[in-house]
């Protein structure tokens, strides 16, 4: 598409597949999904809700491995082409100098954000319950972990990729100990990745398939007209939690001020990989490359928590459609 709105890096080599010929959604999913099958690494017995950057003219990763005990962990990839991806059979051994916590007890759930000289990881880490870890590579060999952002309980963790007005700034989900029937997203700053505060509520639940929680997904997207914000909800149906993805904007120098948000979803679980398997009826954004040059969009996104799946759309769509579609 011409005039995109992207404010952002060209990528050119991003996973694209046009959208099919008669599709009226404003997402669509690609047709080499799951890309990243359950047991692609020997020890997992699952591979979703993971992390994609482009990374030395290709693609690095963390990702989400639940392991053949069951053991969540996070394992580092690379790709050249973001859909055929080798990952470690191992997970990430961070580095960590805090004895306190340097023990690792879970990971899952990964996102990963490039700001000014590295990559920084987040993801939910296990310490006395689930709270938001970080740390930070170079090469997406070393890890080196920093301290936890919050105390317990908080899940989806999510960077934006530059400062606000000289702060690092992320979305967070607080939560509880459990599969938690709640959750709204809250803003939170810090002038060092260490202190975190002035906590801003985002937005709050509302009715159909966002009405139990809501959560970040994808690192969020700079446009001229707002950070652009993938995030899912979840509806509990008869059968259980329902995963879908909407999107929102939320402006550019008060992140927590919402602009516009959709009604409808933009992708919900209806793809057999999507409706069966571990956790049925999930569809569960984490990352998206975006070609600033073209507006396009590759959302990486867990299928019925068990495979990687993706899907694409053009920003410049999925902007007008967020603002045609808005309940703010």
């Amino acid at each position: 598409m011409a005039n995109s709105i992207v404010v952002g890096p060209a990528l050119p080599h991003i996973p694209w597949e046009p959208k099919p010929s008669g599709c009226q959604d404003v997402v669509w999913r690609s047709e080499r999904n799951p890309i990243i099958p359950r047991d692609l690494i020997p020890s997992s017995n699952s591979i979703f809700n993971s992390a994609v950057v482009p990374f030395e003219g290709a693609f690095a990763g963390v990702f989400r491995c639940d392991d053949k005990r069951r053991h969540m962990q996070i394992h580092s990839g690379r790709s050249a082409d973001g859909v055929t991806w080798e990952i470690a059979n191992d997970p990430i051994q961070f580095v960590c100098d805090i004895p306190e916590v340097a023990p690792f007890e879970y990971g899952y759930d990964p996102r990963v954000c490039f700001i000014e000289d590295r990559y920084y990881v987040t993801w939910c880490n296990g310490y006395h319950g689930p709270t938001i870890g970080l740390a930070y590579t170079h090469d997406f060999e070393v890890f080196q972990q920093l301290e936890n952002a919050y105390l317990p309980f908080n899940r989806n963790g999510v960077l934006f990729p530059r400062r606000i007005r000289g702060k690092y700034a992320m979305l967070s989900r607080p939560s509880d100990n459990g599969h938690t029937p709640f959750g709204d997203i809250f803003y939170s700053e810090s002038p060092d990745l260490t202190h975190w505060g002035c906590h801003r509520h985002v937005m709050g639940t509302v009715g159909g398939w966002q009405s139990t929680k809501i959560g970040a997904g994808p690192v969020p997207i700079e446009t001229t007209e707002g950070w652009l914000l993938i995030y899912h909800g979840v509806l509990t149906s008869c059968n259980g939690f329902v995963y879908s993805a909407g999107a929102a904007l939320l402006d550019l120098d008060e992140p927590w001020k919402v602009l516009h948000r959709t009604a409808p979803y933009i992708l919900s679980p209806q793809a057999v990989y999507e409706c069966v398997g571990d956790t049925p009826n999930v569809a569960f954004p984490c990352a998206a490359l975006c070609d600033a040059d073209t507006g396009r969009l590759a959302i990486y996104y867990g299928g019925a928590d068990t495979v990687t799946c993706l899907a694409f759309a053009y920003v410049d769509e999925l902007v007008a459609f967020t603002k045609a579609n808005s309940m703010a």
